[in-house]
């Protein structure tokens, strides 16, 4: 028992160590590897706001400010359509991203399916099909996809 309590010590111990290096890196370390960074779409399916707050926004944006990629798309995908376009705090998130130059892109047949549309579109979110393009994300080696 008292190997397993410290074994789990040790392994918050390296969670916390981890976690804390990646969100306290410099801006300018990060930026260093910007001329070598990748283009990354982010498929956002979770309509978990904490999940949005927590994971998705955060990582997206700070990708895009800190030179982790090139150019970020996120991709509004399934539930994620119909919380964003009812959750105001996450509308604000989204244009301060958009201001930063992450590009938001929705599946249509999704947004249609939720009746938020038009509401997306107001927010300056592309909604179209995203089938097609989501292939070629994945498909094409200048691009990573990563879903949450």
């Amino acid at each position: 028992m008292k190997k397993l309590n410290i074994a789990a010590a040790l392994l918050a111990v390296l969670f916390a160590f981890v976690l804390g290096g990646i969100v306290q890196q410099p801006v300018s370390a990060a930026r260093e590897t910007q001329g070598d960074a990748p283009n990354l779409a982010v498929v956002w399916t979770s309509g978990d706001r904490d999940v949005a707050i927590k994971m998705v926004f955060m990582y997206a944006h700070n990708a895009k400010r800190r030179g982790w990629a090139n150019e970020v798309e996120l991709i509004v995908w399934g539930p994620s359509a119909k919380l964003v376009s009812h959750d105001v705090e996450l509308q604000e998130q989204v244009a301060e991203m958009q201001q930063s130059g992450v590009v938001f892109k929705a599946c249509k047949a999704c947004s249609d399916s939720y009746g938020v549309s038009e509401k997306l579109q107001e927010l300056g979110i592309e909604v179209k099909y995203m089938g097609v393009e989501l292939t070629e994300f994945i498909a094409n080696s200048d691009w990573h996809t990563i879903t949450f």
